[in-house]
Protein backbone atom coordinates (compact mmCIF):
# COMPACT_ATOMS: atom_id res chain seq x y z
CA UNK A 1 0.00 0.00 0.00
CA UNK A 2 1.31 3.46 -0.90
CA UNK A 3 1.98 5.53 2.22
CA UNK A 4 0.82 8.91 0.93
CA UNK A 5 1.39 10.90 4.13
CA UNK A 6 4.74 9.28 4.98
CA UNK A 7 4.53 10.21 8.66
CA UNK A 8 5.38 6.77 10.04
CA UNK A 9 7.79 7.03 12.99
CA UNK A 10 7.79 10.84 12.86
CA UNK A 11 7.13 12.93 15.98
CA UNK A 12 4.29 15.42 16.32
CA UNK A 13 3.14 17.64 19.17
CA UNK A 14 -0.59 18.36 19.28
CA UNK A 15 -1.54 21.30 21.49
CA UNK A 16 -5.13 21.90 22.56
CA UNK A 17 -6.82 18.58 23.27
CA UNK A 18 -9.82 19.06 25.54
CA UNK A 19 -11.91 15.94 24.92
CA UNK A 20 -12.80 13.40 22.23
CA UNK A 21 -14.77 16.01 20.31
CA UNK A 22 -11.71 18.22 19.89
CA UNK A 23 -10.21 18.78 16.48
CA UNK A 24 -6.84 18.23 18.14
CA UNK A 25 -7.91 14.77 19.29
CA UNK A 26 -9.02 13.80 15.79
CA UNK A 27 -5.80 15.11 14.22
CA UNK A 28 -3.86 12.97 16.68
CA UNK A 29 -5.92 9.93 15.72
CA UNK A 30 -5.22 10.39 12.01
CA UNK A 31 -1.49 10.74 12.67
CA UNK A 32 -1.41 7.75 15.02
CA UNK A 33 -3.29 5.58 12.53
CA UNK A 34 -0.65 6.54 9.97
CA UNK A 35 2.14 5.31 12.22
CA UNK A 36 3.32 8.61 13.73
CA UNK A 37 4.27 9.18 17.35
CA UNK A 38 2.00 11.83 18.84
CA UNK A 39 2.60 13.84 21.99
CA UNK A 40 -0.19 15.95 23.45
CA UNK A 41 -0.50 19.13 25.48
CA UNK A 42 -3.60 20.02 27.51
CA UNK A 43 -4.65 23.03 29.56
CA UNK A 44 -4.57 21.69 33.11
CA UNK A 45 -3.88 18.72 35.33
CA UNK A 46 -7.60 17.91 35.36
CA UNK A 47 -7.56 17.86 31.56
CA UNK A 48 -4.56 15.53 31.64
CA UNK A 49 -6.33 13.09 33.92
CA UNK A 50 -9.33 13.09 31.61
CA UNK A 51 -7.23 12.82 28.44
CA UNK A 52 -5.36 9.83 29.84
CA UNK A 53 -8.65 7.92 29.68
CA UNK A 54 -9.00 8.31 25.90
CA UNK A 55 -5.30 8.64 25.01
CA UNK A 56 -3.89 5.64 26.91
CA UNK A 57 -0.14 5.30 26.60
CA UNK A 58 0.36 8.69 24.93
CA UNK A 59 2.67 11.31 26.45
CA UNK A 60 0.41 14.11 27.77
CA UNK A 61 1.82 17.37 29.09
CA UNK A 62 0.18 20.32 30.81
CA UNK A 63 0.55 23.84 29.46
CA UNK A 64 -1.51 26.98 29.94
CA UNK A 65 -0.31 29.09 27.00
CA UNK A 66 -1.08 32.30 28.91
CA UNK A 67 1.91 31.53 31.12
CA UNK A 68 5.38 31.87 29.62
CA UNK A 69 6.95 29.63 32.23
CA UNK A 70 4.58 26.80 31.30
CA UNK A 71 5.47 27.10 27.60
CA UNK A 72 9.15 26.91 28.55
CA UNK A 73 8.46 23.88 30.74
CA UNK A 74 6.52 22.22 27.92
CA UNK A 75 9.55 22.63 25.67
CA UNK A 76 11.83 21.01 28.23
CA UNK A 77 9.45 18.12 28.86
CA UNK A 78 8.92 17.40 25.16
CA UNK A 79 12.65 17.66 24.42
CA UNK A 80 13.34 15.14 27.19
CA UNK A 81 11.13 12.62 25.39
CA UNK A 82 12.02 13.21 21.74
CA UNK A 83 15.07 14.78 20.07
CA UNK A 84 13.17 16.33 17.18
CA UNK A 85 9.62 17.32 16.23
CA UNK A 86 8.47 16.92 12.65
CA UNK A 87 5.27 18.85 13.19
CA UNK A 88 3.32 21.00 15.61
CA UNK A 89 -0.47 21.33 15.74
CA UNK A 90 -1.92 24.49 17.28
CA UNK A 91 -5.60 23.90 18.04
CA UNK A 92 -6.35 26.50 20.70
CA UNK A 93 -9.07 29.12 20.85
CA UNK A 94 -10.84 30.86 23.69
CA UNK A 95 -13.35 33.68 24.04
CA UNK A 96 -15.07 34.85 27.19
CA UNK A 97 -18.79 34.92 26.46
CA UNK A 98 -19.76 34.83 30.14
CA UNK A 99 -21.43 38.24 29.89
CA UNK A 100 -23.38 37.20 26.81
CA UNK A 101 -22.89 38.45 23.27
CA UNK A 102 -22.35 42.19 22.99
CA UNK A 103 -22.29 44.36 19.86
CA UNK A 104 -18.76 44.27 18.47
CA UNK A 105 -18.06 47.91 19.33
CA UNK A 106 -18.77 47.12 22.99
CA UNK A 107 -16.18 44.33 23.18
CA UNK A 108 -14.46 44.53 26.60
CA UNK A 109 -10.75 45.18 26.19
CA UNK A 110 -9.65 42.53 28.75
CA UNK A 111 -11.74 39.86 26.97
CA UNK A 112 -10.35 40.80 23.56
CA UNK A 113 -6.74 40.80 24.73
CA UNK A 114 -7.09 37.50 26.57
CA UNK A 115 -8.69 35.86 23.53
CA UNK A 116 -5.92 37.27 21.33
CA UNK A 117 -3.22 35.97 23.67
CA UNK A 118 -4.67 32.46 23.81
CA UNK A 119 -6.01 32.10 20.27
CA UNK A 120 -3.37 33.94 18.21
CA UNK A 121 -0.22 34.98 20.06
CA UNK A 122 0.18 31.48 21.49
CA UNK A 123 1.01 30.21 17.99
CA UNK A 124 3.83 32.76 17.66
CA UNK A 125 5.04 32.01 21.18
CA UNK A 126 5.02 28.24 20.72
CA UNK A 127 6.75 28.46 17.35
CA UNK A 128 9.51 30.61 18.83
CA UNK A 129 9.92 28.37 21.85
CA UNK A 130 10.12 25.17 19.79
CA UNK A 131 12.14 26.49 16.84
CA UNK A 132 15.29 24.60 17.87
CA UNK A 133 13.40 21.34 18.36
CA UNK A 134 11.52 21.47 15.07
CA UNK A 135 13.05 19.60 12.14
CA UNK A 136 14.43 21.85 9.42
CA UNK A 137 11.53 20.79 7.17
CA UNK A 138 8.86 20.55 9.84
CA UNK A 139 5.27 21.68 9.40
CA UNK A 140 3.21 23.81 11.78
CA UNK A 141 -0.56 23.75 11.38
CA UNK A 142 -3.20 25.79 13.18
CA UNK A 143 -6.98 25.46 13.13
CA UNK A 144 -8.76 28.56 11.87
CA UNK A 145 -12.21 29.33 10.40
CA UNK A 146 -13.62 29.26 6.88
CA UNK A 147 -13.93 33.05 6.53
CA UNK A 148 -12.90 36.13 8.48
CA UNK A 149 -14.52 38.58 6.06
CA UNK A 150 -18.13 37.80 6.97
CA UNK A 151 -19.57 39.40 10.09
CA UNK A 152 -20.99 36.40 11.94
CA UNK A 153 -22.54 38.30 14.83
CA UNK A 154 -22.58 35.45 17.30
CA UNK A 155 -18.87 34.76 16.72
CA UNK A 156 -18.11 38.34 17.70
CA UNK A 157 -14.56 39.45 18.25
CA UNK A 158 -13.11 36.00 17.56
CA UNK A 159 -13.28 36.54 13.79
CA UNK A 160 -10.83 39.50 13.86
CA UNK A 161 -8.57 37.42 16.10
CA UNK A 162 -8.68 34.52 13.64
CA UNK A 163 -7.86 37.01 10.90
CA UNK A 164 -4.78 37.97 12.90
CA UNK A 165 -3.95 34.28 13.31
CA UNK A 166 -4.15 33.80 9.54
CA UNK A 167 -1.94 36.81 8.92
CA UNK A 168 0.57 35.57 11.48
CA UNK A 169 1.13 32.46 9.36
CA UNK A 170 2.57 34.60 6.59
CA UNK A 171 4.98 36.40 8.88
CA UNK A 172 6.02 33.21 10.67
CA UNK A 173 6.66 31.49 7.35
CA UNK A 174 8.79 34.43 6.23
CA UNK A 175 10.81 34.81 9.43
CA UNK A 176 11.45 31.06 9.78
CA UNK A 177 12.62 30.91 6.16
CA UNK A 178 15.78 32.73 7.27
CA UNK A 179 17.08 29.56 8.90
CA UNK A 180 14.82 26.66 7.85
CA UNK A 181 12.17 25.31 5.49
CA UNK A 182 9.57 25.05 8.24
CA UNK A 183 6.07 25.67 6.88
CA UNK A 184 3.11 27.38 8.54
CA UNK A 185 -0.43 26.73 7.33
CA UNK A 186 -3.99 26.70 8.65
CA UNK A 187 -7.14 24.71 8.09
CA UNK A 188 -10.02 27.15 7.64
CA UNK A 189 -12.82 24.98 8.96
CA UNK A 190 -16.55 25.41 8.71
CA UNK A 191 -18.73 24.99 11.83
CA UNK A 192 -18.03 21.81 13.78
CA UNK A 193 -19.76 20.01 16.65
CA UNK A 194 -17.10 20.58 19.28
CA UNK A 195 -17.41 21.41 22.95
CA UNK A 196 -15.80 24.80 22.32
CA UNK A 197 -18.33 25.63 19.62
CA UNK A 198 -21.18 24.72 21.95
CA UNK A 199 -20.21 27.70 24.10
CA UNK A 200 -20.83 30.19 21.27
CA UNK A 201 -24.19 31.93 21.70
CA UNK A 202 -26.64 30.86 18.99
CA UNK A 203 -24.28 28.21 17.65
CA UNK A 204 -26.98 25.65 16.86
CA UNK A 205 -28.81 28.05 14.52
CA UNK A 206 -25.54 28.99 12.81
CA UNK A 207 -24.59 25.33 12.45
CA UNK A 208 -27.90 24.47 10.81
CA UNK A 209 -27.66 27.50 8.51
CA UNK A 210 -24.13 26.52 7.47
CA UNK A 211 -25.41 23.05 6.64
CA UNK A 212 -28.03 24.51 4.32
CA UNK A 213 -25.27 26.41 2.53
CA UNK A 214 -23.04 23.37 1.95
CA UNK A 215 -23.26 22.01 -1.57
CA UNK A 216 -23.88 18.50 -0.28
CA UNK A 217 -26.39 19.66 2.38
CA UNK A 218 -24.35 17.96 5.07
CA UNK A 219 -22.02 19.70 7.48
CA UNK A 220 -18.39 18.89 8.06
CA UNK A 221 -17.16 16.13 10.28
CA UNK A 222 -14.21 16.75 12.57
CA UNK A 223 -12.45 13.91 10.76
CA UNK A 224 -12.55 15.82 7.48
CA UNK A 225 -10.81 18.77 9.09
CA UNK A 226 -8.29 16.45 10.75
CA UNK A 227 -7.51 14.75 7.44
CA UNK A 228 -6.64 18.11 5.91
CA UNK A 229 -4.48 19.02 8.90
CA UNK A 230 -2.63 15.72 8.63
CA UNK A 231 -2.02 16.37 4.92
CA UNK A 232 -0.59 19.80 5.72
CA UNK A 233 1.66 18.22 8.35
CA UNK A 234 3.03 15.71 5.86
CA UNK A 235 5.65 16.05 3.15
CA UNK A 236 2.84 15.53 0.61
CA UNK A 237 2.05 19.23 1.12
CA UNK A 238 5.66 20.41 0.95
CA UNK A 239 4.83 23.10 -1.62
CA UNK A 240 2.20 24.79 0.56
CA UNK A 241 3.31 27.54 2.94
CA UNK A 242 1.63 30.52 4.57
CA UNK A 243 -1.82 29.45 3.40
CA UNK A 244 -5.30 28.92 4.82
CA UNK A 245 -6.85 25.83 3.26
CA UNK A 246 -10.64 26.20 3.37
CA UNK A 247 -12.55 23.08 4.39
CA UNK A 248 -16.24 23.94 4.44
CA UNK A 249 -18.00 21.58 1.99
CA UNK A 250 -18.54 24.52 -0.33
CA UNK A 251 -20.44 26.65 2.17
CA UNK A 252 -18.65 29.93 1.47
CA UNK A 253 -19.43 29.81 -2.25
CA UNK A 254 -23.09 28.93 -1.90
CA UNK A 255 -24.64 32.00 -0.29
CA UNK A 256 -27.23 32.41 -3.06
CA UNK A 257 -28.54 28.86 -2.95
CA UNK A 258 -32.07 28.79 -4.39
CA UNK A 259 -33.53 26.87 -1.47
CA UNK A 260 -32.06 29.31 1.08
CA UNK A 261 -33.44 32.25 -0.91
CA UNK A 262 -36.89 30.68 -1.12
CA UNK A 263 -36.96 29.96 2.61
CA UNK A 264 -35.79 33.47 3.50
CA UNK A 265 -38.28 35.23 1.25
CA UNK A 266 -41.14 33.05 2.50
CA UNK A 267 -40.30 34.04 6.06
CA UNK A 268 -40.17 37.73 5.16
CA UNK A 269 -43.46 37.48 3.25
CA UNK A 270 -45.07 35.78 6.25
CA UNK A 271 -43.87 38.62 8.47
CA UNK A 272 -45.35 41.15 6.08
Amino acid sequence: MNDFLKVKDLNFLVVGVANKKSVAYEVGRVLTESGARVLYSVLSEDHRKNAAKFLPGSPIFVCNVEKQEEIARLYDEVKAQCPVLHGLVHSIAFANYSQGMKPFHETPKPDFLQAFDISCYSLINLANQFKDLLHRQASVVTISIMTTSSAAENYGYMAPIKAALNSSLVFLAKSFSRFSEIRFNAVGAGPLKTSAAAGIPGFVESYLFAELRTLRKRNLSTREVANTAAFLLSEASSGINGQVVIVDAGSTLNGFDNEIIRRSTRIEQAKG
